[in-house]
């Protein structure tokens, strides 16, 4: 019987020379190999996983899904007028002294003549904007013949007359001493992203991802809509660090409700989906905002369509699987029925009887189990390491832009225009790839358009500008492959938490960027760049690949975990006689054909040790005993439509 197998194979020495000369000519299907092999092992973890069957059962990507992913994209268009805009309603006017005195000996006069009459010149012969002339009780013909002479600092506020829009700088008079600092005010914005992803994420954790995402929709309601009625520039600053925590609450709340509801590459193209309409966003900011007239408008534009958003809330639903992990099976249930009912599916109720709470008591987690896990908190440091590294280079690129003679519209254009085809581009990327290499190509990317912009000369100015586009386009990449990776590498139990904590890394990253660049004007900056690259390629290795695995919900995975990334080679081996079973071909549905197909490539993965080859495939007839295959299910039938006959 083994003899007949292994002959009817044709393994041996003269199918080994055979087998090698098909790896030399055909690499890519070794590669193909590879990536179904990962896939079976997935759906070997898959298995036990009886949420992810029940998802199935209510339909992968239906009707229910759509109106979710639709209803929490939306918001990301609007979401970059509240994030971004600062730099559009802070444009500079030329302000100069309220001389209002004057037109009350001579109403006539034009601003000009006003304006010649009343502010001493520069040595250039433009007017000075923070000086005036005293006023003097002299009649209109006293003052053009005599002139005044004597000067002071504006004491009746400053007028723009030749101002076209209206912002911050003319509405709260932020001349003269008064100048606000953009990069102070990016850094409150910061700050509200900071403490907002801590609160937001352990608040996620703790009640649910529904009630956080409705918290963080009101409060871009309340605070984001809200900026364009404040009454002084203290009251902006507030307006504004409260929209920051409650736009990055509404990021880690509907980041983790959309990947828990969804399965398989769905959820990676969720992720891509939301960051291309944030850029998409940022697009449409930078056509509105340099056409409206002024600056309480912006937000009145991004404020408006919340409403009719937040209207429809009702079609949300709270993620099964944070339900799942708090022990509320019945809600779960009453969830998933709702779902399937939306999408006109029926799920079977022995797959719903299935769905049990694991052990007696829910076990609760905290923030501290980052810190007694050893598996989350290397986890949760080596991620915490790269997301500072991005947001730094992200940041120090787009303010080298300034050095280029690039404007403020054209400094929020271009990345929003890049960043587009950036994050499509990481569809072909994570299908390819997986998560790890997909990181390692971007970020070895980044690393050569550092090198780049280290070395070249400051005439080059055309090749520097093109140099950080491409870098940019590399980071906007890399920001989308990050965000997946995080997500998928954190258990469901503290998975909005660790967001949270990431991000802190990444706004203390957008902090250091601003204060290296104002404070370092040498090429110190590009030159830390290319070193945290390295860094974050070395940090980068110490995680798993998380591709085409179902989401963990607990913690207690973590040390299973590294036993499997340790023994990766032995269990991908494990895994080609597993191929041969007739549940693991059930469990991807494929037919005979494609059967056969697996059959006549894996001499392509398994030529490279002969040992290992002929160890594996000994062992073979036992397992198509096992399974119910003989030696003429091994050969390629007469009719692929036809079922193997079992062995007599």
């Amino acid at each position: 019987m083994k003899e007949e197998q292994n002959s009817n194979l044709s393994f041996g020495p003269e199918a080994s020379r055979s087998t090698h000369q098909h790896e030399t000519s055909l690499p890519s299907h070794s590669w193909s190999l590879e990536m179904l092999l990962r896939r079976l092992r997935a759906i070997e973890v898959k298995r036990d996983d009886k949420l992810a069957s029940v998802l199935d059962a209510v339909g992968e990507f239906g009707t229910f899904q759509w109106r979710l992913v639709a209803l929490t994209f939306i918001p990301y268009v609007l979401l970059s007028f509240f994030m971004f805009s600062d730099s559009f309603v802070l444009t500079s006017q030329r302000p100069y002294c309220n001389t209002s005195w004057i037109l009350k000996v001579g109403p006539n006069l034009s601003v000009a003549e006003q304006l010649n009459l009343t502010l001493p010149r520069a040595p250039n012969g433009s007017f000075l904007t923070c000086l005036m002339y005293i006023p003097v009780p002299w009649d209109l013909d006293s003052i053009v013949h005599f002139g005044l002479n004597y000067t002071e600092t504006c004491r009746y506020g400053w007028i723009y007359p030749y101002a076209k829009r209206r912002s911050l700088i003319n509405e709260f008079d932020l001349v003269c001493g008064n100048e606000p600092n953009k990069e102070n005010m990016q850094t409150v914005f910061l700050a509200g992203v900071l403490t907002g992803s801590l609160f937001f994420g352990f608040l996620s954790d703790k009640i649910g991802r529904y009630p956080v995402f409705l918290m963080s929709m009101a409060g871009l309601l309340v605070f984001g809509f809200g900026t364009a009625f404040v009454n002084t520039f203290y009251q902006y600053l507030f307006f504004r660090f409260t929209a920051a925590q409650a736009a990055v609450g509404y990021v880690i709340s509907s980041v983790s409700l959309v990947m828990e509801w969804l399965v398989d590459e769905h959820r990676a193209h969720a992720i891509i989906l939301q960051h291309c309409f944030l850029a998409l966003g940022i697009i449409f900011l930078s056509g509105a905002a340099t056409r409206v007239f002024h600056w309480r408008l912006v937000f009145l534009l991004a404020g408006a369509p919340m409403f009719p958003i937040i209207s429809n809330i009702w079609v949300v639903r709270e993620s099964p699987r944070w339900l799942m992990v708090k022990g509320k099976v019945d809600k779960v249930k009453k969830v998933l029925c709702y779902a399937a009912e939306v999408n006109k599916m029926d799920i079977p109720l022995n797959l719903l009887n299935e769905l049990q709470v694991s052990g007696k008591k829910v076990k609760k987690v905290s923030i501290l189990d980052f810190y007694t896990n050893q598996h989350l908190l290397k986890v949760v440091l080596v991620m915490a390491c790269v997301w500072f590294v991005i947001s730094y280079i992200y940041f120090t690129m787009n303010l080298k832009l300034k050095d280029c003679g690039i404007e403020t519209y054209l400094r929020q254009i271009i990345p929003g225009i890049l960043e587009v085809p950036a994050r499509l581009y990481c569809i072909l990327l994570l299908e390819n790839l997986g998560r790890k290499c997909s990181l390692f190509v971007n970020l070895i990317l980044s690393t050569i358009s550092c090198f780049f912009l280290l070395f070249l000369p400051q005439e080059l100015k055309s090749t520097k500008l093109l140099m950080l586009v491409l870098g940019h386009f590399n980071m906007a990449a890399s920001v989308t492959v990050l965000f997946i990776y995080t997500c998928e590498l954190l258990p469901t139990v503290l998975r909005s938490t660790g967001l949270g904590m990431v991000s802190l890394a990444s706004s203390a990253g957008a902090i250091t960027a601003l204060a290296v660049y104002n404070h370092i004007k040498t090429q110190l900056p590009i030159f830390f760049c290319c070193l945290s690259c390295i860094v974050a390629l070395c940090f980068s290795s110490l995680v798993p690949e998380t591709g085409n695995q179902p989401f963990r919900d607990s913690i207690e995975y973590s040390s299973s975990n590294q036993r499997e990334s340790i023994d990766s080679k032995r269990k991908s081996q494990d895994v080609a006689p597993e191929m041969l079973t007739e549940e693991s071909m059930s469990d991807i549905r494929i037919d005979q054909v494609a059967k056969n197909t697996i059959l006549n490539a894996m001499p392509l993965t398994f030529a490279v040790d002969q040992v290992a080859k002929d160890t594996i495939f000994n062992e073979m007839p036992l397992k198509s005993e096992e399974s119910g295959f003989s030696d003429t299910d091994l050969k390629e039938p007469s009719n692929a439509g036809e079922e193997p006959s079992p062995d007599p």
